[in-house]
């Protein structure tokens, strides 16, 4: 992970973008205010999103369960589709 200002960034953008993609390097860009961005490559950025999405899944399984076992579920009968 690098750390680097806004100024350097800029005169440098290229190297940087370079940085993030081809050695799969995470750039923090700093700025004024602690408004900071961070420059990732998109494999790096798929990843985290697919993270965050399995995430969102599991935690929903998981409501789903507690529900179930206190009695918030619902019984159904199976519908039987018969072959053509």
């Amino acid at each position: 992970m690098l750390a680097v200002n806004y100024s350097t960034i800029r005169s440098k953008l290229k190297e940087y973008c370079d940085e993030a993609t081809d050695n799969n390097e995470t750039i923090i860009v700093t700025r004024k205010d602690e408004k900071n961005v961070v420059i990732i490559s998109p494999e790096q950025y798929n990843q985290i999103m697919k993270a965050a999405r399995n995430a969102e899944y599991l935690a929903k399984i998981d409501r789903a369960i507690d529900q179930l076992a206190n009695g918030n579920g619902q019984k159904h009968e199976l519908i039987e589709v018969e072959d053509e």
